[in-house]
């Protein structure tokens, strides 16, 4: 007869892989210490890319690393690392300045924003970066756009007028770049979108032509298609659902189809943020699946921003959201060897992965991470912060909890 102890082994190894798995959040930090915690690791991501290009140094001192062979990357990585770090952090930028050890560290950190601004679009600078040359500039001079849009006053009104009229020279060089049948058009409607807030002038027809296009690309159920076809990737969240929102606030009034389409589009959102939310393990690992994962907990910014725009399914409370993102920013941004001894992001999902970045990706990519963190816009007082840790909805079913059955979004096209 055989020996049953391999199979002992098994199991017990099984149920001790379920016990630590549902007892990942059993034990939560505090509110207070789980803001504490996307505080330190928002400052981690931005003190070397904020000080090196307010001190006119980053090309100087950023490492590039990108896959072999690809030798491109150096003209884009750093428009990269600013446009995305900012529209991440942009919305707790924007918070009102108080005397608190955060508020302090945001007004130091909103500070070297600007200069870092100033320094990426003053043709004097050796650090003027490259908003014209090739197709990647648009998709980061987009990514800027949408920051200053997230934070109208610590990242936009305090700037200098000629840092204003040089950001919106810098942005208006773009327009040449043609925008791809995919996501892409939203780049070109989010600097659009934020040239037109600027009083700067638009052009329209860029600017509705990526909301037109996601109107008829949308495939059911909250999701949209990258382009006529639907990918299996994180995209709607890296791009889709937060730029085409974010332009409707904006325009979403100019006609009756657009206040309809507005509408229809905020709906979609929280619907995405339901199957975001369920994606998330109690440990923070998720599906890692499609293109681009290397921009980590990014993968999430639908939830994150339904949650600042209070905008949450009725059935996901705000409290067991922080929950859910917090193990996802904790999974992917603690694991060993996701900096380097610089403080340089690497490339990967947990830790140095190269061989998961596409020949696009480069060291300046990788801050698009940063957009799971929108919800430090939200107060210390709000119940995102405040509320007690509660269980997320993969726990309470996989914990034998009684819930009501998840239900597809029944809104017509």
């Amino acid at each position: 007869m055989k020996s049953r102890e391999p199979f002992r082994k098994i199991f017990f190894t099984g149920t001790l892989l379920v016990a630590t798995l549902l007892q990942a959040s059993a034990a939560p930090e505090s509110p207070t210490e789980s803001r504490a915690l996307w505080c330190t690791l928002a400052t981690r991501l931005a003190d070397p890319v904020l000080t090196a290009l307010s001190q006119r140094r980053l090309k100087a001192t950023m490492p590039i690393e990108s896959a072999p062979r690809v030798k491109d990357r150096p003209d884009y990585t750093h428009l990269e690392a600013l446009g995305r770090l900012l529209a991440g952090l942009a919305p707790w930028l924007e918070l009102p300045a108080d005397a608190t050890p955060e508020g302090t560290e945001r007004a130091r950190l909103a500070a070297l924003a600007r200069s870092a601004i100033d320094a990426a679009t003053d043709p004097a600078s050796p650090d003027f970066l490259n908003f014209s040359k090739g197709r990647q500039p648009l998709v980061d001079a987009a990514f800027l756009a949408q920051a200053m849009l997230r934070a109208p006053n610590e990242l936009w009104k305090k700037l200098d007028p000629r840092v204003q009229q040089n950001v919106i020279a810098a942005l208006k060089s773009s327009r040449p770049i043609p925008a791809g049948e995919n996501n892409w058009k939203l780049f070109a409607t989010t600097v659009e979108i934020f040239l037109h807030r600027a009083g700067a002038g638009r052009d329209d027809a860029r600017l509705f032509e990526g909301i037109t296009k996601h109107a008829a690309w949308y495939v059911g159920d909250g999701m949209y298609g990258d382009g006529p076809d639907f990918h299996w990737d994180y995209y709607n969240a890296f791009v889709i659902q937060p730029m085409l929102v974010e332009a409707l606030d904006v325009v979403g009034e100019e006609t009756p189809e657009l206040k309809t389409f507005s509408d229809k589009s905020r709906e979609r959102l929280t619907r995405f943020a339901a199957i975001q939310e369920r994606l998330i393990a109690p440990d923070g690992t998720y599906p890692v699946i499609g293109r681009s994962v290397a921009y980590r907990c990014g993968a999430f910014q639908g939830l994150a921003l339904a949650a600042l725009r209070h905008a949450l399914p009725a059935d996901v409370s705000p409290a067991q959201t922080c929950v859910a993102l917090t193990a996802v920013i904790r999974r992917t941004l603690e694991a060993p060897g996701t900096f380097d001894a610089a403080g340089w992001l690497r490339i990967g999902v947990s830790g140095s992965q190269p061989g998961l970045g596409e020949t696009y990706i480069s060291t300046g990519s990788l801050y698009l991470c940063s957009v799971a963190f929108p919800p430090l816009g939200l107060p210390a007082s709000d119940p995102f912060w405040s509320a007690p840790a509660a269980k997320t909805t993969w726990e309470k079913i996989w914990s034998g909890e009684d819930l009501p059955v998840d239900h597809a979004l029944k809104s017509p096209r």
